[in-house]
């Protein structure tokens, strides 16, 4: 038997390929497949199964793209209902695959159809559960994000039930493989490592220790925070289906010349996106573009940030058109209209105008908060990093609520605003969608918080009360 993780860390994602005797199984594929297919190749193995454990609501699943690439069954577990066909697998239902089975757990809770598949080994013992978003490391699916008619205290319930009847029992040296690791919004409290075993998790994951079911319930629905704009949409490609990838490259990948972008950006009919590294951007960029660079966690950003009925046009290092492309598509972003042929330069040649943001490190901002009376300094962070510790009467505007003019209401033209988050990454964001809205008099703090705290004379504040 052979399992491989393929893991994608600027979405958190989890597949898998698991494979016995020259057949193998794909659970919870991306939608570029080709890794699939390749790794299949190269071991002399056949693709006979693809397995689905929810509807994924953070990223495009490559089930359609995988099912007609190698004729594989797409299964889901029992609840599910989708626009295309599937292979509906009861509870309990075993896939022979080489000398091993994956056995069907049908595990309510994160939503109606969530489904764990246990793999038996050749003896048929248990060995491996895919728990989907069922079960993470340090943490349990969120109940809140695809509940049709149930409310999350109702799937919660479920979810209470699913994994105390069908997943707990299970012996303790049966390893754990999610769907995400740290960074996903499918959870709350994920832990730093992308597998674990049954036992590890009974004696380590907050929501397994609550003593009741109504305990466990109270534990799992507090706290959330609403989940990025795309999730519901994504849920939905995931259940009624997409476009080819090939087709979107295809267009995406469209040369266009810099008058071309200007016409149609001073029409207003597309985004201009720019996806070069923060440091190169605040340098210069084009005037109105949305700064999110492809070296974090782009798509989720993108994802977060962006209209997804406006069509993009693409800023790119260049040769990063194609996989700008590909992640983007992931998140369930399909008009891309093409590229700059010859990037920020050959906007910059053609004699047209561009834009820069001025960074600063931390000492200056030190320097000048005694003085500056019009100073505001502006942290982009989510409210739970902005209470654990902040610059003292630091605004705080999330990034994820950028998009909205009206959470830059409070700031005026008279204000010299200082922008920073946890490292520079989203700050730079946040600043390219101030620019946007005429928000000019800005400076972002190089390394952000990291390199804040490490200066003495800027006054810092928590806000115990949020954290507790």
């Amino acid at each position: 038997m052979f399992i491989k993780q393929l893991y994608t860390n600027c979405l958190s994602e989890a597949a898998y390929y698991v494979e016995s005797e020259g057949e193998a199984a794909i659970i919870d594929p991306l939608r570029d497949v080709d890794v699939y297919e390749d790794l299949a190749k190269e071991r002399n193995a056949v693709i006979r199964y693809i397995f689905e454990t929810h509807f994924h609501a953070d990223f495009v699943s490559g089930h359609l793209e995988l099912g007609k690439k190698t004729g594989a069954p797409i299964i889901y577990g029992p609840k599910t209902e989708t626009s295309f066909d599937i292979y509906h697998a009861a509870d309990g239902e075993s896939f022979k695959l080489g000398g091993i089975s994956i056995e069907v757990l049908h595990t309510p809770g994160h939503t109606i159809e969530s489904s764990c598949y246990l793999v038996r080994d050749e003896k048929g013992a248990p060995s491996a559960l895919f728990s989907g978003d069922t079960l993470f490391v340090g943490d349990v699916g969120r109940p809140d994000l695809s509940s049709g008619n149930l409310s999350k205290t109702e799937l919660a319930g479920m979810l209470y039930d699913s994994l105390h009847e069908k997943i707990l029992t299970l012996p303790d040296d049966v390893l754990v493989y999610p769907a995400h690791g740290a960074g996903s919004s499918c959870g709350k409290n994920l832990g730093p490592s992308t597998y674990s075993s049954i036992g590890v998790e009974k004696k380590t994951n907050y929501a397994l220790q609550a003593p009741s079911k109504e305990a466990f319930i109270d534990a799992v629905t507090e706290g959330l925070t609403p989940p990025p704009q795309y999730f519901p949409l994504n849920a939905r490609i995931n259940k009624e289906g997409y476009r080819s990838l090939d087709k979107i490259l295809e267009k995406g990948l469209s040369p266009l010349s810099p008058v071309q972008v200007a016409n149609l950006l001073e029409k207003d009919e597309v985004i201009l996106l720019d996806t070069r590294n923060e440091n190169i951007f605040c340098e210069g960029f084009i005037p109105g573009s949305v700064g999110i660079g492809l070296n974090g966690r782009f798509a989720e950003w993108a994802g977060s940030l962006l209209p997804f009925e406006k069509p993009l046009i693409l800023l790119t290092e260049a040769g990063k058109e194609k996989e700008t492309i590909v992640r983007l598509s992931r998140v369930g972003f399909e008009e891309i209209i093409g590229y700059i042929d010859g990037g920020f330069e050959a906007w910059k040649n053609d004699g047209r105008s561009i834009d820069m943001i001025v960074n600063v490190d931390g000492e200056e901002l030190a320097m000048d908060l005694p003085f500056d009376e019009n100073l505001v300094v502006v942290d982009v962070r989510r409210e739970t990093e902005f209470a654990d510790g902040h610059v003292k009467e630091a605004l705080n505007m999330p990034l994820n609520e950028m998009m909205d003019p009206a959470s830059m209401a409070t700031l005026e033209d008279h204000h010299n605003i200082y922008l920073y988050c946890g490292s520079g990454y989203r700050s730079v964001i946040a600043a390219s969608l101030m620019k946007r809205q005429g928000i000019h008099n800005l400076h972002n703090i190089i390394g952000g918080w990291n390199s804040i705290q490490q200066i003495p004379n800027i006054p810092l504040a928590k806000e115990n009360s949020v954290l507790n």
